[in-house]
């Protein structure tokens, strides 16, 4: 039998408020419907039917105190594993568009977190899908918020219909205001997409797994100590990757890049972060003191634990 990761001490920096919301604490929310509706909505078989799905849970956050439940929930079920440290994802791109008030939002979650014992810091994304004006505007929030929780900046959504170079400005102005930056990339397109990101100064790509496929760039993430924040729940479920005997985790690793696990929207893929190290372990091969060094990646790649803002692109090789 292997390690007990639930015991061990662990932090989370890809983690979507939204996406973990438990059927259970959506009822709380929505008492009008039954828990078997709920659940219905929890169902898709790839990526785009992911995106429906996490449309429809979010129109029934309607409301700050919504949110807050959603937190609270989320910040109990973290401490309850050990975790003891989390970047959480707030899609304020979402919130903008459906006219939320983001403002209040925010101040509801963030002060729902403060009475957490879990320390929480807040990742802020636009929808890449809804343009560049949009994430303009969210990065614009994010910067509003810089010295009150909020410690990273990126973007979200659908790859191919949000290349990232539409974005250049607004993460041009998120690293001037001190953010760090980040986006997800890799994940349903390929490397070109990563590499989009990496121009845009992202300092950890989120998923990136699709790196895999190009030499160059799994150097280029090595040599420049850039993390790529893996989810496999989220990659099986999303159809990002066949089946998990087939995730290319140990091929990253492997090649040197660096790697922090997370559960992504763990309400969504029905995992916790526990189980996310047991099926590295028992599905992927990997040893408990690789998985040891996988845990402190996820302290030493933290926005929130004191490194420095990356402060632009990079020069790529490639």
């Amino acid at each position: 039998m292997g390690a007990d990761y639930q015991r061990w001490p662990k932090a989370e920096l890809h983690l979507h408020l939204e996406g973990s919301v438990e059927p259970e604490t959506l009822r709380e929310i929505a008492p009008e419907f039954s828990l078997m509706e709920i659940r219905e909505h929890y169902r898709y078989e790839d990526f785009q039917g992911f995106l429906r799905s996490f449309k429809w849970i979010t129109e029934r956050l309607d409301s700050p105190e919504s949110y807050a439940l959603a937190t609270r929930r989320l910040l109990e079920r973290l401490h309850g594993e050990n975790v003891r440290y989390a970047e959480i994802i707030l899609s304020a791109g979402v919130i903008v568009w459906r006219k939320q008030d983001p403002e209040a939002v925010y101040q509801a979650v963030r002060a729902e977190a403060a009475r957490s014992n879990v320390e929480v810091n807040w990742l802020v994304d636009g929808v890449r899908q809804f343009g560049a004006d949009h994430v303009m505007e969210v990065a614009a929030f994010a910067a509003a918020h810089s010295s009150d929780g909020v410690v990273g900046f990126g973007i979200g959504g659908d790859e191919a219909r949000g290349p990232a170079g539409l974005f250049k400005q607004a993460y041009r102005f998120a690293s001037s205001q001190g953010l760090h930056l980040t986006a997800h990339a890799g994940e349903t397109g390929g490397p070109d997409s990563v590499w989009a990101a990496l121009e845009l100064g992202a300092e950890r790509i989120g998923h990136g797994i699709r790196s895999v496929e190009d030499p160059v760039l799994l150097g280029h993430l090595r040599d420049h100590n850039i993390p790529l924040e893996v989810s496999i729940s989220s990659n099986v479920a999303t159809g990002a990757v066949a089946s998990i005997k087939d995730h290319p985790l140990h091929r990253l690793y492997d090649a040197g890049v660096p790697i922090v696990l997370n559960t992504d929207d763990p309400a969504m893929f029905h995992t916790t972060l526990t189980r996310e190290y047991e099926l590295a372990a028992r599905e992927l091969g990997f040893s408990d003191e690789e998985l040891r060094g996988i845990a402190e990646n996820a302290y030493r790649y933290a926005f929130g634990r004191g490194a420095a803002p990356g402060g632009g692109s990079l020069t790529l090789a490639r």
